[in-house]
C-alpha cells in the first residue's frame, strides 16, 4: 500500500474511533469537562494524531491527515442536511430530564448526570426549585432547555391583553466620533437633526464614542469620558406629560361650562384622549 494511502486509511479509521468514543462518553463531554476528562481528551487526540501522521517527517503526509480530519465534519454536515436519520445519529437527540414537573431518573442515568448536576444546570437558568419546572430537556449540545410552569412564567403584555408597538433594531449613527450617514438615511434623519439632538443633550460629536437611535427616534450616546453624565432623552416623558395635561384640561372645561353641547363634546374628547394615553403609556413611560 502506498504511504499516502496508508495515511488516508489511518485518518478515516481514527475519525470513526474517536467519534464512537465521544458518543459513548455522552453529551456531558460537550458541555463541561472535569480535569480528568480534559486530560483524557487531550491524550486520546494526541495518540490518534501520532498514529495517523507519525509515519515519518513528511509534510505532505501531515497535510493529508489534517485535510482528512477537516473534511469529515464538513461532509457530515452536508449529509445531515439531506438525511434526518443521519443527523440524529451524528448530532444526537434531545433527552427529557423533567416532564410534567417530575424528574426522569432513567434519562439522568443514561446521560451520566447526577441530581446535583441537574440542579446546577437549573440554577444557571435562574431556576432553584424543580417543582417550578413543567418540562426540561438536555439538548444535543449539552445545554439544558427549561419550560417553567404557567404560573411561574414571567408576565408578558399578551397575558394582560396589552398591545405594544413592535421594536426595530437600533441604528448606530455615531461611532468613534464620526457620523455614519447610511444608518441616518435608513431611519430618515439628517445630520442637522442629529446635531440638534446632540445640542439637547449638551454634547458634541467629537466626544461621542457611540450614538444610537432606537425605533422610537430617540438618540442615546456613550461618551469617551465615562465620568461625564448625559441626561436621559426627554421627548417621550414630555409628550406623555403634555397628553395628560390636555386630558385634564378637557375635564376641567367640561366641568366649567354651562353649555350641555360643549360639556358633552369636552367629555367625549377627554375619554378619547384617555384611551390614547392608556394605549401609549407603556411606550411613553419606557
Amino acid at each position: 500500500m502506498p504511504e499516502w494511502l496508508d495515511v488516508v486509511v489511518r485518518a478515516l479509521l481514527f475519525v470513526v474511533v474517536l467519534f464512537l468514543i465521544t458518543k459513548w462518553l455522552g453529551k456531558k463531554q460537550l458541555s463541561e469537562l472535569s480535569f480528568f476528562e480534559y486530560v483524557t481528551g487531550i491524550t486520546i487526540g494526541s495518540i490518534a494524531g501520532e498514529v495517523v501522521m507519525g509515519l515519518e517527517k513528511n509534510m505532505f503526509n501531515g497535510i493529508i491527515g489534517i485535510l482528512i480530519f477537516a473534511s469529515m465534519p464538513f461532509l457530515a454536515g452536508l449529509i445531515s442536511l439531506k438525511s434526518k436519520v443521519f443527523r440524529d445519529f451524528i448530532e444526537g437527540r434531545a433527552t427529557v430530564f423533567i416532564k410534567d414537573g417530575k424528574i426522569m431518573e432513567d434519562n439522568l442515568k443514561k446521560e451520566k448526570y447526577t441530581t446535583d448536576e441537574l440542579l446546577e444546570l437549573l440554577r444557571k437558568k435562574d431556576v432553584f426549585q424543580v417543582a417550578d419546572v413543567e418540562f426540561a430537556l438536555l439538548e444535543p449540545t449539552g445545554e439544558l432547555s427549561v419550560l417553567l410552569k404557567k404560573e411561574n412564567q414571567p408576565l408578558t403584555p399578551k397575558d394582560v391583553n396589552l398591545n405594544v408597538a413592535s421594536i426595530k433594531e437600533p441604528q448606530s449613527v455615531i461611532m468613534d466620533g464620526e457620523i455614519l450617514d447610511e444608518p441616518l438615511s435608513t431611519i430618515g434623519r439628517s445630520r442637522n437633526w442629529l446635531k440638534t439632538e446632540l445640542e439637547k443633550l449638551g454634547v458634541t460629536i467629537e466626544n461621542v464614542f457611540l450614538g444610537q437611535v432606537d425605533s422610537y427616534g430617540q438618540l442615546t450616546v456613550d461618551l469617551f469620558d465615562d465620568k461625564l453624565q448625559v441626561p436621559s432623552p426627554q421627548e417621550k416623558p414630555l409628550v406623555f406629560a403634555a397628553m395628560k395635561k390636555c386630558q385634564a384640561d378637557l375635564e376641567l372645561f367640561a366641568l366649567g361650562t354651562e353649555s350641555t353641547e360643549a360639556k358633552q363634546m369636552y367629555s367625549e374628547n377627554s375619554k378619547k384622549l384617555q384611551e390614547a394615553i392608556d394605549k401609549l403609556s407603556p411606550i411613553l413611560k419606557s
